[in-house]
């Protein structure tokens, strides 16, 4: 794609939904949701963008990429972990089973990175030699790989709150889930992540990091759900560069929100007090990292419908 034809779509983003016609909305951080009366989830994947647990408005056609990424690693990934898609009628959306929600987010950690106050590195430069149950040893650098890959699972927070980063027993504590379901996802997140390193290595990719999530179908198996292994819930970073840059001091290349997360940092904005601008060429350039991630990930070139989004979406779903 052309820059050009970036800033034109910021004309017209997919931010909000009016969809009710199709079933019960619930509004996520990125996603609007429709809970049929069959037992499916229709999952609009908008162009809204979030960050240090807060709302940033959108990034031109983050939503299709979104949604074309994670229906590749859906795909991709089937035959390793069961997943819920059942069809995908359009750019934007994705059909699914309707689970239950496991009450944790999976994270996967291979590196000592981050600028949330959920990462490691926030906690480790803080002086925490102990992160979710796991004992780090003293003298580990930014962006260094970590000793072992360190699963990290997080609260699911309520709009407008922070996610809190704990171990196996204090999520347990604190949502109540079984430890059987975590346990199983637990296993699932491992054989993702896996998976996903070992894709991403053979197109120059380091997965540094990243989240999924659960749920329950009815039948009691548990699946991962909304998304996987987009630049939206991932860190990758450009490995021919990693080196060189680590030795110079320099964050490593990244085609993830961790660029937005750094503009946002530089303003000295990490989630509390009043939101900076963010210029419509910071929002370009993000969705540009995001193609280069997508494109490399998947081999395939990113071919966006550029139709106003909600009349087409409303005409694929018979709405």
């Amino acid at each position: 794609m052309e820059k050009n034809d970036l800033v034109k779509a910021l004309a017209h983003p997919l931010a909000e939904t009016s969809l009710e016609r199709l079933g019960k909305k619930y509004r996520g951080k990125v996603r609007d949701c429709y809970t049929t009366a069959d037992g499916r989830r229709i999952l609009v994947v908008t162009d809204r963008i979030s960050a240090f647990d807060r709302s940033l408005g959108v990034l031109p056609l983050k939503g299709q990429l979104l949604n074309f990424v994670s229906n590749w690693w859906f795909e991709t990934t089937k035959g390793l972990v069961p997943n819920h898609v059942l069809e995908v009628p359009d750019p934007n959306v994705t059909v699914a089973l309707e689970c239950e929600p496991l009450p944790v987010e999976m994270v996967m950690r291979a590196y000592l990175t981050g600028t949330t106050s959920t990462s490691v590195w926030v906690h480790y430069e803080a002086g925490a030699r102990n992160f979710c149950g796991y004992d780090l040893p003293d003298g580990l650098s930014k962006h260094q790989r970590l000793p072992e890959i360190l699963l990290t699972p997080s609260t699911k927070a309520a709009h407008g709150d922070h996610d809190v980063s704990a171990s196996r027993q204090e999520i347990l504590a604190l949502t109540g889930m079984p430890a059987a379901d975590f346990d199983e996802a637990a296993r699932l997140s491992r054989l993702l992540f896996e998976a996903g390193q070992r894709v991403c290595a053979e197109q120059g990719l380091i997965l540094v990091d990243t989240k999924y999530e659960f749920g329950k179908t009815k039948d009691g198996k548990i699946v991962v759900i909304d998304e996987i292994h987009t630049p939206d819930s991932s860190r990758f970073w450009i490995a021919d560069t990693y080196e060189q840059r680590l030795a110079q001091g320099q964050d490593p290349d990244s085609l993830d929100k961790e660029y937005l997360r750094r503009f946002l940092a530089a303003q000295g904005f990490r989630g509390d007090g009043p939101l900076p601008p963010i210029p419509d060429d910071v929002r370009v350039e993000s969705s540009l990292r995001y193609i280069a991630a997508v494109e490399r990930i998947t081999g395939q070139p990113f071919l966006p419908n550029t139709e106003e989004p909600s009349t087409r979406i409303a005409r694929n779903l018979g709405s």
